[in-house]
């Protein structure tokens, strides 16, 4: 096995959304520097998650000059969500001209990519990193190493070294622990997506991202990713399905709308059923004392949580802009000190966006994740508040698509819609079967007067199930230590 080495400024690992966005934007930085992006395969990825890119999303492509990357990739052009919970329903429409895009992952991932080596300071290598090389003096991260095939079959092993690393290998990464040291957390699972495709399905409401709350089972995704291929996610909960396929067919695809059980019952007989875990992982500080100099993680290597609301990448973004930004300050990527300043002023800028999409994302598959009375109380709540009209949906759908992420302001609606919840069970007491699984509506009666005593307490109870959803994913957002540190 043969080695060779090679020396850039900057070196980054992985060719996913974080990772070819930061290697255009910094290519395109007016300190132009060399970049070094290092990808284990350059062919399609197949991933069933990032396919859904929220406004505020598109509004950091557009900073970043990688509106490209939409084009001729068979995109969908997405204009809200429909919500649907048994014969209820409620059409949340984003902000009048702000669209959000809808894409086949590994379309969108070529795309990236393809406009990240067209700049002529940008260098990919083939090749799966294996260390990340330590100087033994300072402990700071000075390069990469990685294995490659050549034309031939044989492997050689390269060591690729730069001023600065930037790790972006994914949710499974493989240097998260290395580099954030006893920072490190462990992502949280709680759920996975089971997904597939349907072939030319019809949504109950056009370009619409279609979220349907099935009774027994977390949320249903669905969304347009083509002219003709249609996207369905359905999060299954621990303890998993012994039968996947005919836990679907059997207690899933019969709460679907109409139309759509045909399309999904052909998916199912031709195609593999996919997962993917549903992680949360929080934020912490990087380039403190315990953290590996010289190096930063990106994307979900270092930040994740619950695709319900598909925000994932719109973080992703436009941490690549603060960060393309703070970075291009600096004359000199040498001085480890003051690059830790340019982090920690990224890391509390970002803060009041990512936080806000995190803990949205957190709160909502907490409410819709069960169906026992309090949260059904819960959901019939959040359709009251929505049901109202524009007033009422044009914030909450602000904080979601990434366009107004506003912590203040997500506070004052989760407050407003537990309150429109509690006010439920006083006027429309949800009542579900126990017999059937599969109800497709959830039944509501006025409560007898002798029942208001319970009520009150199961008041009582909803304040405090809303909040034991609410207080973790805030705690976690706020603090900047680890956890266990």
């Amino acid at each position: 096995m043969s080695s060779s080495e090679h020396f850039f400024d900057i070196v980054v690992v992985g060719a996913g959304v974080a990772g070819s966005a930061i290697a255009h934007a910094l290519a395109q930085a007016k300190t132009s520097r060399t970049i070094a992006l290092v990808e284990r395969s350059f062919e399609e990825p197949e991933r069933i998650v990032g396919e859904l890119l929220q406004p505020g999303g598109v509004k950091a492509l557009q900073r970043l000059g990688l509106s490209e990357s939409l084009l001729g990739i068979d995109s969908v052009d997405v204009e809200g969500y429909l919500l649907i919970d048994g014969q209820e329903s409620v059409r949340i429409p984003y902000p009048k001209g702000q669209y959000g895009r809808s894409f086949h992952h590994g379309r969108f991932i070529m795309a990236l990519r393809r406009i990240a080596l067209k700049n002529s300071n940008v260098t990919p290598f083939e090749a799966t990193v294996s260390d990340l090389v330590e100087c033994p003096t300072t402990s700071r991260i000075t390069a990469v190493k990685a294995c490659t095939k050549t034309s031939n079959g044989s492997k050689t092993t390269i060591t690729i070294s730069g001023r600065l690393i930037m790790v972006a290998d994914g949710c499974f990464s493989n240097f998260r622990n290395v580099i954030m040291g006893v920072n490190a957390c462990k992502p949280v699972t709680k759920s996975y997506f089971a997904g597939t495709i349907l072939k030319n399905a019809s949504l109950p409401c056009p370009k619409h991202g279609t979220v349907i709350l099935p009774r027994g089972s977390g949320p249903v995704l669905l969304y347009q990713i083509s002219q003709t291929d249609t996207r369905i996610l359905i999060d299954i909960q621990y303890p998993l399905p012994v039968d996947l396929k005919n836990y679907i067919l059997e207690d899933i695809i019969p709460q679907l709308p109409h139309d759509l059980q045909g399309p999904a019952r052909e998916a199912l007989s031709q195609n593999r059923i996919r997962r993917m875990p549903n992680s949360f992982l929080p934020p912490i500080q990087q380039g403190r004392s315990h953290s590996k100099p010289g190096v930063i993680l990106l994307g979900d290597a270092w930040n994740m949580r619950h695709p319900l609301t598909g925000g994932g990448m719109t973080v992703a973004l436009n941490d690549v802009v603060w960060l393309r930004d703070a970075l291009g300050s600096l004359e000199s990527l040498d001085d480890w000190e003051e690059i830790q300043v340019v982090l920690r002023r990224w890391h509390w800028k970002r803060k009041p966006y990512s936080s806000t999409i995190n803990v949205i994302a957190g709160t909502l598959y907490g409410i819709f994740r069960k169906d026992d009375p309090i949260f059904l109380a819960l959901r019939e709540g959040c359709f009251q508040y929505l049901q109202r009209g524009e007033e009422y949906i044009s914030a909450p759908i602000g904080v979601l698509s990434g366009l107004n992420p506003a912590p203040l302001l997500l506070m004052q609606l989760f407050l407003q819609v537990t309150g429109f919840s509690m006010r439920v069970l006083f006027t429309r007491h949800p009542r579900a079967s126990p017999s059937d699984k599969t109800q497709t509506h959830v039944i509501t009666r006025l409560p007898a007067f002798f029942e208001y005593p319970q009520l009150l307490l199961k008041a009582c109870l909803m304040f405090w199930e809303a909040f034991a959803i609410l207080i973790p994913v805030v705690w976690s957002e706020l603090r900047w230590w680890a956890p266990y540190s």
